[in-house]
């Protein structure tokens, strides 16, 4: 099993920026879809971007602000965010090991990391 450990959230201002990290351990292949989700306050958890191979996926709210990137020599996947709303204060999970091909889909998932809180104030 993949072990996610996420990092680089905080607080910050609308309309600034924050670069979260997922550093993760165990096998992967780069054609393995890894995602970010997120959980706003008495919300379900919901897609946020994935990735497989050279194929990027977003959720609409954050397509043109948000990119998601891996980086297989430092094991690390990252979602670089700017633009930020307060709409966007969520804690936000790294996803691994999709069973198959719905990346936007929190089950389809078998490993998750603890989170890592972001806050936009207004």
């Amino acid at each position: 099993q993949v072990q996610l450990v996420e990092s680089g959230g905080g607080l910050v201002q609308a309309g600034g920026s924050l670069r979260l990290s997922c550093a993760y351990s165990g096998r992967t292949f780069n054609s393995d879809y890894m995602g970010w989700f997120r959980q706003g306050p008495g919300k379900q958890r919901e897609f946020v971007a994935a990735l497989s191979g050279g194929y990027l996926y977003y959720a609409t709210s954050v397509k043109d602000r948000f990119t998601i990137s891996r980086d297989n020599a430092k094991s690390t996947l990252y979602l670089q965010m700017n633009s930020l709303k307060p709409e966007d204060t969520a804690v936000y999970y790294c996803a691994a090991e999709a069973r198959g091909s719905y990346y936007a889909v929190a089950d389809e998932y078998t490993s998750w990391g603890q989170g890592t809180r972001v806050t936009v104030s207004s």
